[in-house]
Formats: structure tokens, sequence, C-alpha cells
């Protein structure tokens, strides 16, 4: 799912998200022009971790693996 979201109330978006059951947003937003980084956040803890754009993709891989119980061996 993507959402845009110009009003600058991230907050919402993400309880709109963990209401119906996605475990982790990405924001885009302009350190991601700046620096290259997104804000992943995560639904369980409410925490929120700053990623590289090139190690995005293996940060949620090895997330989704963990949020399910799994490690990259049982692939």
């Amino acid at each position: 799912m993507a959402q845009y979201d110009e009003s600058g109330s991230i907050g919402k978006c993400y309880r709109r998200g963990n209401a119906i059951g996605i475990p982790f947003a990405v924001t885009i937003d302009d350190n991601t022009l700046d620096a290259g980084t997104v804000t992943v956040g995560e639904r369980d803890s409410m925490a929120q971790e700053t990623v590289s754009l090139g190690e995005l993709a293996v940060y949620l891989q090895e997330r989704f693996l963990w949020h399910c119980g799994l490690t990259g061996d049982m692939l």
C-alpha cells in the first residue's frame, strides 16, 4: 500500500496502518532526497529507524523474516 500525505502528520498515517495490521511503514521525506535515507516504523515496538536506500531491501527482508519467526537460513 502506498499513501501520499502532505499534511505533515505522519503519526496519523502510522496509526491508520497499524490499525489494519501493516507491520512496517517506510516514510520518504526531505531527508530521502538530501541524504538518501528513509524512516522505517515498526508496528509492534513503535520504534523508528533511519535506513539508507541502498540497505532498505535487506533491512526489510531481515525484519519480515524475524517477524515471521524465520531466519535467512530457513529460505
